[in-house]
């Protein structure tokens, strides 16, 4: 192989750093297989270059790729999905860097690496991900200037200062990128199924789910209000309306399952002023989105069902920013259908007897429908139930040893058994799952909801009150509604057991807790600004500043502001040229180079003095002795080792000088 074409040390160790890198934000959704393929490939291809080991044949390499493909299949089930996909590319980088023997195979190796390390914004967009994104970026491009200097056979940072150096100068063309070129949807678009689900409340309940989404610290979602949050107790997050009891767990109303006629929201009289906000929420894969008591939002892509829930029609892959107004006090199906009715108080044939003669009797002694809620929450309040994250298991007719035996649970198991002791007692009435409270962030002002805030409460309808909500986990621990989770379990300490390490189980010291809001309300700013600067947003944007927008004007906008930016670029890097400065020694040599030139004798480019010195010569025979010496004397000076003296260098000097002023008095010749 030319040696042009062969793969410098440098440059093969910053590959193999990129390889580490870009697999490792990646590890908790790969197999463990596939990191010890890395290790291989990075052992495989160091001993090829110490040349202890050969590169592998065709046959060995078939037999690899068959092997990780069938690894891949073996650990997911399928070849299809994201994190399939992913595990097969870095596999095939991995690969890739056994057999790197040349120039090509680093390019097609560095581009895939490239490619990789944007696969990472597929399952996060969050600001620690971009830094290390930048990260890697950085190193890849520093293997790919280390291909670049083939006379590097040592491992040096000077590689990494010129790729960062070169990515510093693309930052801001980067930047006018964002903000100016317009963004044009996907000419098509494949949705991105993943393997593993998000966590998030289920549209399915039973007792244990919401108590196990408790155990997780990630962020549901973060609301902003115009003007004062409301307190606490009142931010129920309505995701979910629960309507159906099936083989003991509660499910939302199919499509199919509900009236034509039933199909839209009935109309809602709204009066005072609405609560303003917008919400960030992190993906879900799901359609339903989270939102105050009577909900409207007036932005597209955001719907309503008749549960007056907003939703989506779309599954959320990617971070969605919506805005909202909600009336917490608007009065929701004053009059109840008839179908609407028979499904709100429907239960299953059977099950759980005790609880519905309870029922029956608590109904039969109490003068309305609601003194009889009330006898049932005093029940709650008075009797020895527990709220506890570490609810027991219950096996058939779950309510009757949820009410009658363990009489501890988590907030699913008081709205179950709550919601069928309404409808036993034939009170209409649903579940309703979401999130209940937050953490006001004192830093912006946001609301930050965690997946741990997420609860079940219930609604019942009342004649001429409509949908009123009751949440029986207030009546055994209202420190829940008041203060939060961790307040209502802290006797036993099982808030986020599962996540020792978790930043939220060190609220009490202040600077770490300080340290994590701030970066809390960062995430907030770059998630708005950022990842939710959609075409909309620029258009806006632009608008503020350059006023009505059309094609022509948003072009010359887009090319001035990219010379502006590539123009001082450009003007550094000609001004940066290095120009060494000249030795005393230099500018004697020079001297003597322009005294032949005046004689007629210019040097070429690029001409060594000794070659030059032999071609005057020629030209100049009269001169020959004078200019060899002077030449000899100028090459001892300029390639003499330490060992000359400094007399004998004084000597040197003043020798040359007085053969430049001979050669001072030469002429032309004709």
């Amino acid at each position: 192989m030319n040696a042009q074409q062969q793969i410098p040390r440098n440059a093969l160790v910053w590959m193999i750093i990129s390889l580490f890198t870009l697999a490792a934000p990646h590890v908790t959704r790969l197999p463990v297989w596939v990191l010890a393929v890395y290790g291989v490939a990075a052992l495989w291809r160091s001993m090829v270059y110490r040349g202890r080991w050969s590169f592998p044949g065709r046959l060995v390499k078939l037999a690899l790729i068959l092997c990780a493909c069938g690894g891949i299949y073996a650990s997911y089930g399928n070849m299809l999905g994201l994190e399939p996909t992913v595990a097969l590319l870095l596999t095939a980088f991995a690969l890739k860097l056994i057999e790197l023997a040349g120039r090509k195979d680093a390019y097609v190796l560095l581009f895939l690496g490239y490619f990789i390390c944007i696969t990472e914004f597929l399952f996060s967009q969050d600001l620690l991900i971009v830094l290390y994104s930048v990260l890697n970026t950085t190193l890849i491009t520093t293997a790919l200037v280390a291909l670049h200097q083939p006379d590097q056979h040592r491992f040096n940072h000077g590689s990494l200062r010129l790729a960062a150096v070169m990515l510093a100068q693309a930052f801001p063309l980067m930047l006018v990128l964002f903000f100016l070129f317009p963004r044009i949807g996907p000419l098509w678009s494949v949705p991105i199924k993943r393997h593993t689900a998000k966590t998030g409340v289920s549209d399915v309940m039973q007792p244990g789910d919401i108590s196990h989404l408790s155990q997780s610290d990630e962020v549901a979602f973060r609301a902003q209000f115009q003007g004062e949050i409301p307190p606490r107790s009142q931010l129920y997050w309505r995701g979910l309306v629960f309507s159906r009891l099936a083989d003991g767990a509660w499910r939302r109303l199919r499509n199919y399952e509900v009236a034509p006629n039933e199909r839209r929201p009935a109309p809602v009289t709204t009066g005072g002023e609405p609560l303003r906000y917008s919400v960030i929420l992190n993906p879900t894969q799901q359609h339903w989105l989270y939102s105050l008591r009577y909900a409207e939002s007036g932005q597209a892509g955001v719907m309503a069902t008749a549960d007056y829930l907003l939703y989506s029609p779309v599954e959320l892959e990617d971070q969605y920013r919506y805005h909202a107004r909600s009336w917490p006090d608007a009065v929701l199906e004053p009059e109840l259908s008839d179908w609407r009715r028979r499904t709100e108080l429907q239960l299953p044939k059977g099950g759980n007897p005790r609880t519905r003669q309870l029922a029956l009797d608590m109904r039969a002694a109490s003068a309305s429908a609601a003194a009889f809620v009330g006898a049932v929450l005093a029940m709650f309040t008075h009797q020895p139930f527990v709220y506890t994250l570490q609810p027991p298991r219950l096996g058939t007719d779950p309510m009757d040893r949820f009410l009658f035996q363990t009489r501890r649970g988590f907030c699913e198991h008081y709205a179950y058994a709550f919601v069928v002791m309404m409808r036993a007692a034939g009170v209409p009435a649903r579940v309703v799952a979401g999130y209940q409270g937050g953490e006001v962030n004192p830093v912006n002002r946001t609301v930050i909801v965690h997946q741990f805030d997420a609860h079940a409460w219930a609604e019942i309808w009342l004649r001429g009150r409509g949908w009123v909500r009751v949440d029986p986990t207030a009546a055994v621990a209202p420190e829940r509604i008041e203060l939060g989770l961790e307040q209502a379990v802290a006797t036993e300490g099982s808030f986020l057991a599962d996540s020792p390490l978790s930043p939220l189980r060190y609220r009490g010291i202040s600077w770490l807790n300080s340290l994590r809001l701030r970066y809390d309300a960062l995430t907030y700013q770059w998630q708005s600004w950022v990842v939710g600067f959609n075409s909309e947003r620029q258009y806006r944007v632009l608008q503020k500043l350059f006023g009505q927008l059309d094609a022509s004007k948003l072009m010359l906008i887009l090319l001035g502001s990219g010379a502006l930016v590539l123009v001082p670029v450009a003007g550094s890097l000609l001004a940066r040229r290095r120009v060494h400065p000249l030795s005393p020694l230099d500018h004697t040599y020079l001297t003597f180079c322009d005294r032949l030139s005046r004689l007629g004798v210019v040097r070429n480019p690029g001409e060594g003095p000794a070659a030059f010195a032999e071609r005057a010569a020629q030209a100049l025979p009269h001169w020959a002795p004078l200019l060899q010496r002077l030449t000899g004397i100028y090459c001892e000076l300029a390639y003499a080792d330490a060992n000359l003296s400094p007399t004998r260098s004084t000597q040197l000097k003043r020798e040359f000088k007085r053969g430049l002023r001979r050669l001072k008095r030469a002429r032309r010749p004709r």
